[in-house]
């Protein structure tokens, strides 16, 4: 996997569900959101706030139902 270019990311505290499986949320000073796993911290996924906020909605909403 490529090297993420370097960010200063300011993460949340890290949310945890059963079995310590453990994602965090954060923002860079330019406005754009990363979801992260506190396994491999030098990984995650970046968008603009809107998309990510979108994301989040359609997995509330069952989206990804089927990859449980």
């Amino acid at each position: 996997m490529p090297a993420q270019p370097a960010v200063d990311i300011t993460w949340n505290e890290a949310f945890c569900s059963e079995g310590a499986n453990c994602f965090r949320f954060g923002l860079d000073d330019a406005g754009r959101a990363y979801i992260g796993s506190t396994l491999t911290p030098d990984a995650y996924v970046s968008d603009s706030v809107e998309a990510l906020r979108a994301l989040v909605r359609a997995v509330k909403a069952g989206a990804a139902d089927h990859l449980l």
